[in-house]
């Protein structure tokens, strides 16, 4: 049996699931490794096209469609199951969107995979084989301590691209439960490992010399999830192939400097942070407590990062409901008053699965629900809520404002230099410059759609000339305002 692995994208707007460095699917890898012999699996990522897709199941190729799906998929994901139906060829969703929405998923899909699927799908594969394939299958968190748990065919390429660096996860669950977030609904709370001796030889093998660490967050939360972590760096150095790679932790990671050498040491030139926002009632309402009491810290733990010769990738979200016209501006500043060396400021998304889509949908808020086609609106770049202190519209405007001065001004090349200077690692800076050269691509790309969109050409005001100061690093004329309470939230 011929099987196909996809990874939808949405027509409409690629958003940020798709910029910059194309990242593997490693979901996709997991299962085409776990697929019983002699079943042949290929992948399909649509960050490289849909031709492929459209082609592939035209032509009847394959016996078994599997599409795994974001939200801002799900639109793309159920044309695909549309065009295998035509074609007769049984087609299964699993993924994010399907485990949120399983009852809409069903309505486009054969058949629906929820939770984890890496101990199911050897079944699903075999019942596919047999005709058999049923319309519900539920997976469990998978044991990641047992032998070849989590592991990838990280070799295995997409028929329609290659992509730039390679993935690895290390583990899955997250605690937090921040009210934004699906991670703990899907993925679980506790914090599963997979064994050390499974990790160090997939790194060992993996084909690109850049690599991703998937974890949501590479040094768990409290000591002990820390303390594995710096077993793990250790054995990295002792037993890994030269590596450099990035992932994502907490702003607290800032003090421990143990755990931050031996991650230089290892290789690590980049963790991405969720510092969401720099407003405390709004950390509030996130249930982001990590952040919240650390607030008045974060000088000093950015500054902890940068000793370290790491650099910081700083995700901000706006929309809030203490944010303000001028939450994005401020923000931009204060981000760069922290010293933090990229940033990314996305929409607020209240996503199917999450406290907060639940909340907001009580609350008559959310106005993009002509599903299924409105799920790729979901896109982090678009608005799909009504905010508390502004339109939907003008939230989009005034983020759209910072995208217009992030592609029409001079700044990739200073911020280079200036994370060179605060981490004295030239291969630090030369990552930050990549990340910065996608994110100055990406905004290139969103400028256009978003005029067409609103209609709306930014002028030059007291709002956009912060934004211009920001990116340019003037900002001798601005305070910094962290740490402190106000009522104008610093987005997330």
């Amino acid at each position: 049996m011929r099987i196909v692995l996809i990874n939808p994208v949405a027509r409409r707007c690629q958003g940020y699931h798709t910029i910059g460095s194309k990242i593997p699917q490693l979901g996709l890898q997991v299962l085409a490794r776990l697929a019983p012999e002699p079943h042949q699996v290929d992948i399909i990522d649509e960050i490289f096209g849909f031709d492929a897709t459209d082609n592939q199941v035209r032509r009847g190729r394959y016996d078994l469609v599997g599409v795994t799906s974001y939200s801002s998929g799900a639109t793309r994901a159920y044309e695909i199951a549309a065009q295998c139906r035509r074609e007769g060829i049984p087609c299964i969703m699993g993924g994010p969107h399907a485990s949120a929405m399983p009852e809409e998923a069903a309505e486009h899909f054969d058949s629906v995979a929820v939770g984890e699927c890496d101990e199911i799908w050897p079944t699903i594969v075999e019942d596919a084989a047999r005709g058999r394939l049923q319309a519900l299958y539920t997976g469990e968190l998978a044991r990641l301590d047992q032998p070849l748990a989590g592991l990838a065919a990280q070799r295995l390429q997409p028929i329609n691209g290659r992509y730039d660096v390679s993935s690895i996860q290390t583990s899955r669950g997250c605690p937090v439960g921040c009210e934004y977030c699906s991670v703990t609904k899907f993925n679980g709370a506790p914090i599963r490992r997979r064994s050390i001796d499974e990790i160090i030889a997939a790194w060992n093998e993996t084909p690109r010399r850049f690599v991703f660490v998937t974890d949501d967050n590479f040094f768990g939360v409290g000591p002990r999830h820390a303390e594995w972590a710096k077993e793990l760096l250790r054995e990295i150095i002792k037993r890994g192939k030269r590596r450099l790679w990035f992932s994502q932790t907490t702003v607290n990671m800032g003090e421990d400097e143990e755990g931050l050498r031996l991650a230089y040491k290892a290789g690590c030139r980049g963790m991405l942070i969720g510092f969401e926002t720099f407003n405390t009632e709004s950390l509030r309402d996130y249930h982001k407590g990590v952040n919240r009491n650390n607030l008045s810290r974060y000088k000093d733990l950015v500054d902890g990062f940068h000793r370290a010769g790491i650099p910081m990738f700083g995700a901000f979200i706006i929309g809030a409901d203490q944010d303000d016209e001028e939450t994005v501006a401020d923000t931009a500043i204060q981000s760069v008053k922290l010293g933090i060396d990229t940033i990314q400021i996305t929409n607020l998304t209240p996503l199917p699965g999450t406290k907060m889509y639940d909340r907001f949908m009580a609350e008559g808020r959310i106005f993009a629900t002509a599903y299924p086609a409105d799920w790729e609106r979901y896109t982090f770049v678009e608005t799909v809520y009504h905010p508390k202190r502004m339109s939907a519209q003008r939230l989009d405007e005034v983020i759209y404002e910072l995208r217009h001065a992030a592609a029409n001004t001079s700044w990739v090349w200073l911020r280079t230099l200036r994370t060179l200077w605060m981490t004295r690692s030239l291969t630090s800076a030369l990552f930050i410059h990549g990340m910065n050269k996608g994110w100055k691509r990406m905004a290139r790309l969103q400028v256009p759609k978003d005029e067409a969109r609103f209609g709306y050409t930014p002028t030059v005001n007291a709002r956009t000339r912060k934004l211009r100061d920001a990116f340019t690093l003037s900002l001798s004329k601005y305070p910094s305002t962290i740490g402190q309470t106000a009522s104008k939230a610093a987005a997330m």
